[in-house]
């Protein structure tokens, strides 16, 4: 059975990377997707191939860091389509450095962007979805939401956020109001993030860690998985990695 069938998903990130792999997947799986991410072209190219595919899609330019951006998201999905079945809170950004250099810019963007942009997206779509009784809240979390390496200490802290986040709102949402709410945890994923590392010793033993990595599709069908449940059933959170990666 289709549990996703007209079903109505935002999933921010979703430009490239995990998030356009999984809205094309759930746009396949019947799901009516609202794809946000601060790219145009890429969210117009995605459109497309949902379009093109025969599935249903919108784009919006929006800024998870920017609590009105989401809510204007989250009136796009339910003016459009009714109501919000599901958010892939999936917009994040992971930056390597040491303590010893001091990338304060750095950690203060993820903070930005993985926390705050999380909290923003869930106080968007939470109203609706207590009205409706139900909905779906997938959180993008990480092996480094399990783990903590040196060199990823904000990131890794981010990471550990979502997890207690998630845990908290299943007690809570899941138990009282029949709201779903889940994480994947990937592992190293070829989503370009290797060459976004501004420390120059950073990005060599990221680009090397990224030999190994697996393909964002591999993610999205454990997100397909993990939403596409009956309402009694909840996965909790999937770690997905590389069956090389020893860590």
């Amino acid at each position: 059975m289709n549990h996703l069938q007209d079903k109505v998903a935002i999933v921010t990130g979703a430009s490239s990377g995990i998030g356009a792999a999984s809205a094309r997947a759930l746009a396949a799986r019947g799901a009516r997707v609202v794809a946000a991410a601060l790219d145009q072209d890429g969210l117009d190219a995605l459109v497309d191939d949902i379009r093109q595919a025969g599935g249903e899609a919108l784009g919006k330019v929006a800024d998870v860091t920017r609590a009105e951006d989401m809510q204007a998201l989250a009136a796009l999905a339910k003016g459009t389509w009714g109501r919000i079945d599901i958010l892939i809170n999936n917009a994040g950004l992971m930056l390597f450095s040491n303590w010893t250099d001091l990338a304060v810019r750095d950690w203060q963007s993820m903070i930005d962007v993985n926390i705050k942009g999380s909290l923003n997206a869930i106080a968007a779509v939470l109203p609706h979805m207590l009205e409706q009784q139900g909905g779906q809240i997938l959180n993008m979390d990480s092996v480094a939401g399990h783990q903590v390496s040196p060199s990823a200490g904000v990131y890794c802290a981010t990471k550990f956020f979502i997890q207690a986040m998630t845990e908290s709102m299943r007690k809570e949402l899941g138990v009282q109001h029949g709201i779903r709410v889940s994480t994947i945890s990937p592992g190293v994923i070829d989503t370009g993030w290797a060459d976004k590392v501004t420390d120059p010793a950073g990005r060599l033993a990221a680009q090397a860690l990224n030999r190994i990595a697996i393909a964002p599709q591999d993610v999205a069908d454990a997100v397909v998985y993990a939403l596409d449940q009956p309402p009694q059933v909840t996965i909790n959170d999937l770690i997905i990695s590389p069956t090389r990666q020893d860590w």
